[in-house]
């Protein structure tokens, strides 16, 4: 069986690295959308300590919220000792709503990539982005498949759920600190109760109530 520290190493072909780009938060009814990158340079390939180090990375949707800030932790030291780059950056509601979803999510990758330097093989999870302004390659399920996409997805869904158990101090009626802004029963409940506050994405909205989606209007 093929591991992700090896289907990357098929990918440097003979490349200084390979830079892991994943998104969090696409889906949400509330809050922004996070992009996580990391950067591994090929020297961080040839570390047979650092392949047996990585084992347990994987798509942060399989990942408990425990295993995921410990990674993230593991990630910051190993940043921290030169052995990796990682970053991430935002699109707002107001930019999902202005740019629609897709688009706030290529602002978000492409805030995020410019804070990586140098950018090597870009490799971004799902299809090829139109109009980026980074070269990349695509792939369908890369936080399945790949390590560094896999990292990438760590970082994004750690930066983000801080972010809404953050905003959940602003807005503790909805409890965005338990389902992190995504369409649960108990947040669209509370939305059909206190109607829509402006962390949540009005054209989101039409996927629930059509009282919820008249709320959304008077926004």
């Amino acid at each position: 069986m093929q591991t992700s520290w090896n289907w990357d190493k098929e990918k440097l072909c003979g490349h200084a690295g390979l830079v892991g780009v994943d998104e969090a938060g696409r889906g949400a009814l509330a809050g922004p959308v996070v992009a996580g990158a990391v950067s591994l340079g090929a020297p961080f390939y040839e570390n047979v300590d650092l392949e047996s180090a990585t084992a347990g990375v994987d798509d942060s949707k399989k990942l408990s919220p425990r295993a995921r800030d410990d990674w993230y932790a593991q990630f910051e030291q190993w940043a921290s000792a030169g052995l990796l780059q990682m970053t991430w950056a935002s699109a707002s509601v107001a930019e999902i709503e202005s740019l629609n979803i897709l688009g706030a999510t290529k602002l978000a990758m492409s805030r995020a990539l410019d804070a990586l330097q140098p950018r090597t093989r870009i490799l971004i999870d799902g299809n090829p982005l139109k109009d980026f302004p980074y070269a990349h390659e695509g792939i369908i399920a890369g936080d399945a498949k790949s390590l560094v996409i896999a990292m990438a997805s760590i970082v994004a869904k750690v930066n983000r759920d801080r972010i809404m158990t953050a905003l959940a101090a602003d807005f503790p009626q909805y409890a965005l600190d338990t389902h992190k802004g995504y369409g649960t029963a108990k947040h669209i409940s509370a939305i059909e109760q206190w109607g829509p506050a402006s962390v949540h994405r009005p054209s989101f909205l039409h996927k629930i109530s059509a009282r919820t989606q008249q709320l959304a209007l008077a926004l």
